[in-house]
């Protein structure tokens, strides 16, 4: 089932089932080492999902849940391997919507859900984005409007002696140390080739090149805006270009007077809950390529900063 959070909008199927699980990989074409979270509908569901639920774990949940936080922690027998990459921890969260929420107390059991889209692409924040991605691939689709995150969870891993971020989100490093008054590492710089037979990996989101569109994505910095004119003159110049999609901060001008220029708010939740939409209209104007202008290089900005690199590679 295709359904809302208010990160992006998820493929579910009962995460106790290790064929509906399976199901999940098969919809998405998802590799085998890539583990899926489980959504729950409250903390009491999440303990009885792990073998160890510590002081952390409770400190993080009454600060950050219902919301974008995913932790990490051993499973309990109940969790099948199969989502879990093998490994034996589970990442685990309790979403912020409605839907979610009453589809949850509904199925009566945690819902294993990564993204509703083909691995690799555009994760989807609408019910549209989820259809064209994976059509008759699902059963049945919630559509619970756009989403209000607007890119995936935090993912934390507290299996560890140290905290570490695994995937960053809009909810900051700095924000959990805060909670938990001390170091939080952060891991979330890893990466693994997305065509590979890979390690299983604790989170996901950790794959080379992930959340891209179809357009090759081409990321410069602003003082760097001169030479992106250059290379986007010699693209056009090769002949073979097509129509160019830019998400600017700045006034830098348009390259060429068929680019289509989509101007990115300045505040990092407001660009984290445009950004995919923006990336799925680009490939919808049939853009050959998106080119982005890189956020500040600031701790709000990681999660934006994270989905950027990796669509680019």
């Amino acid at each position: 089932v295709v359904f809302p959070t208010e990160t992006v909008y998820g493929l579910g199927a009962n995460a106790l089932d290790a064929s509906a699980v399976a199901r999940i990989y098969a919809a998405k074409g998802r590799p085998m080492w890539n583990p899926v979270i489980a959504h729950v509908a409250c903390v009491a569901d999440a303990r009885a999902l792990v073998t160890t639920w510590t002081d952390e774990a409770e400190r993080l949940a009454m600060a950050f849940w219902p919301g974008p936080l995913t932790l990490v922690l051993p499973k309990r027998a109940i969790v099948p391997d199969v989502a879990t990459a093998g490994l034996p921890a589970i990442g685990v969260r309790v979403p912020h919507h409605p839907v979610a929420l009453a589809l949850l107390r509904a199925a009566n059991c945690p819902i294993a859900a990564p993204s509703a889209n083909r691995f690799t692409q555009v994760s989807p924040t609408t019910a549209h984005h989820a259809l064209e991605s994976l059509g008759d691939r699902v059963d049945l689709v919630l559509d619970g409007g756009a989403c209000d995150v607007g890119i995936e969870s935090t993912v934390l891993d507290l299996t560890g002696d140290v905290p570490a971020v695994l995937r960053p989100g809009m909810i900051t490093r700095a924000e959990i140390a805060i909670v938990l008054d001390r170091e939080v590492l952060d891991l979330s710089e890893r990466i693994v080739l997305a065509d590979s037979a890979a390690t299983p990996q604790h989170s996901p989101g950790m794959a080379d090149r992930h959340y891209a569109p179809r357009a090759d994505v081409w990321l410069f910095d602003r003082a760097d805006a001169a030479e992106m004119t250059r290379a986007m003159t010699s693209h056009r110049n090769r002949g073979t270009a097509g129509p160019v999609t830019a998400l600017l901060f700045s006034a830098i001008p348009p390259v060429h007077t068929g680019d289509r220029i989509v101007r990115m708010p300045t505040d990092p939740s407001l660009y984290a809950r445009q950004l995919y939409a923006a990336l799925h209209e680009a490939d919808a104007a049939g853009a050959a390529v998106i080119i982005i202008e890189r956020p500040p290089p600031d701790e709000r900005w990681a999660g934006v900063r994270n989905r950027l690199e990796r669509s680019s590679r």
